[in-house]
């Protein structure tokens, strides 16, 4: 390859986020979540009519476990046990607005969670649909227990308030 194929200009960093007190002193951090909504589910279908259904699942869970990691990074860790961890977690999302988090079930010997977001920003509201819609979540989430426990798992959406569920659920287990 090329040195002009390698080239990235917005390789992540937390510094892209910016800062928010001097670009943004009338209108401050927040915006309205249809404005989110939009920015997300135009870039999926333009990914989606390029590379296909499975493929732009893959790139947004890709980019849900490297927001995750980021976020753990940043925001939440270190922590000194597990229940620090849940709690700041969900601490953060409430504060950012991004949802309700709720541990249903915890074996952190066997590495399987059963969690819930309620009022989740990625879909709660949404019309019903034949599928989940929150692929992003199970990246950043997977990538939050990782970041904690140091093992590797892998997430899934069992229920999704765009399947009709009125919360998402995600089952999250330790790759062996």
């Amino acid at each position: 390859m090329s040195a002009l194929t390698n080239a990235r200009n917005y390789k992540f960093s937390w510094n892209l986020l910016g800062d928010l007190q001097l670009g943004r002193p009338n209108m401050g951090p927040q915006t309205r979540i249809e404005i989110y909504r939009l920015m997300q589910f135009t870039f999926r279908d333009v990914v989606e009519r390029r590379y296909g259904t499975e493929a732009a699942d893959e790139i947004f869970r890709e980019a849900g476990k490297l927001a995750g990691g980021e976020f753990y990074r940043n925001v939440i860790g270190p922590v000194r046990n597990s229940e620090e961890f849940f709690r700041k977690v969900q601490d953060a999302l409430k504060d950012l607005g991004v949802g309700l988090l709720r541990v249903e079930q915890a074996d952190f010997d066997a590495g399987h969670f059963v969690l819930t977001v309620s009022e989740d920003l990625d879909c709660s509201g949404l019309p019903e649909l034949d599928h989940e819609v929150c692929v992003y979540d199970e990246g950043f989430i997977a990538a939050l227990l990782e970041q904690y426990s140091g093992r590797k798992f892998t997430v899934k959406e069992i229920d999704c308030w765009a399947t009709g569920g009125r919360t998402c659920r995600f089952d999250a287990r330790a790759v062996n």
